[in-house]
């Protein structure tokens, strides 16, 4: 029997109806669909929920709304190995495999076994403060030091491995993967990536400084940012999703994980089509 954990973004006015034709499509097949409890309850489907669903072994995991449901469905299952196929009932859907119109065609797909896995590269974001370092979280897309509220703009020391860079003011940085590079580093002047280049992309956001430029970097690089002491209202952020305070003097530190996320893709669409498809479709 497969195993499939659906994640339904509730604030989706479409979420009940996606649902329905899920469940009516593998009614009558050997599939065993769950629900995060919370969510389970939203949709009064409480029959399908199951608590701490991460810890349930799964087969698949099924993300109902934008590429923000789909980065956190693969942050929650981590280290789990559970492959995140998204459905797009959002605005862009960049990384979403599904389409509203090719929903039960992609489901006989899935139950076919009919996909690919791409393993996509995670970030793993540490702070070291007060001498004293520690694990902050894993981002698919960036992890983003920036400021928090009104506050001037930062200045930054940035680093590569143990090599100093350059000192620069910007109102922050974005540290991507190549998946992420279509995200918000893509709006603040950074170049476009291939998923499958093995390489870190480093990216000023509104540098006062003209020779702070986009930057890529290896894979295996850990990127360092230092924050000037003189700050005081400063944020890291993940995949826009999870924030943490950042004191004075700070050190973040981002470079790949030990971990990967899995996303499920189907072979009638490859990178370029969607680049164009979601980009371009309309020039």
């Amino acid at each position: 029997m497969l195993t499939i954990a659906v994640f339904p973004n509730v604030n989706k006015p479409q979420s009940p109806e996606v649902l329905k034709r899920i469940f009516a499509f593998y009614r009558d097949k050997d599939v065993r669909l769950i629900l995060p409890i919370d969510e389970s309850r939203f949709f009064d489907m409480e029959e399908y929920g199951v608590p701490d669903i991460e810890k349930i072994p799964a087969d698949l995991a099924l993300s109902l709304g934008g590429d923000g449901t789909l980065l956190g469905v693969c942050r929650r299952y981590g280290a789990m190995a559970v492959p995140v196929c998204g459905v797009n009932i959002g605005t862009l859907g960049f990384m979403a495999d599904i389409e509203l119109s090719e929903l039960e065609t992609k489901l006989q797909k899935i139950l076919a076994g009919d996909y690919r896995i791409e393993h996509r590269l995670l970030l793993a974001g540490f702070v070291r403060s007060h001498g004293k370092e520690r694990f902050l979280g894993h981002a698919i897309n960036d992890v983003v030091v920036t400021k928090g509220g009104v506050a001037r703009m930062l200045h930054l020391g940035l680093s590569i491995n143990d090599s100093h860079l350059i000192d620069y003011k910007a109102d922050g940085v974005i540290v991507s993967s190549p998946t992420g590079s279509t995200a918000y580093s893509l709006s603040a002047g950074g170049p476009i990536m291939n998923p499958t280049i093995r390489a870190l992309l480093v990216t000023p956001i509104c540098a006062h400084t003209f020779n702070m430029r986009p930057l890529v970097v290896g894979e295996e690089d850990v990127v360092r940012i230092e924050i000037a002491a003189i700050h005081q209202d400063i944020i890291v952020t993940f995949d826009g999703q999870e924030s943490f305070r950042l004191l004075p003097g700070d050190e973040v530190m981002v470079m790949k994980s030990n971990v990967q996320a899995g996303i499920v893709k189907f072979d009638d669409k490859d990178y370029y089509q969607i680049l164009r498809t979601k980009l371009w479709k309309d020039v």
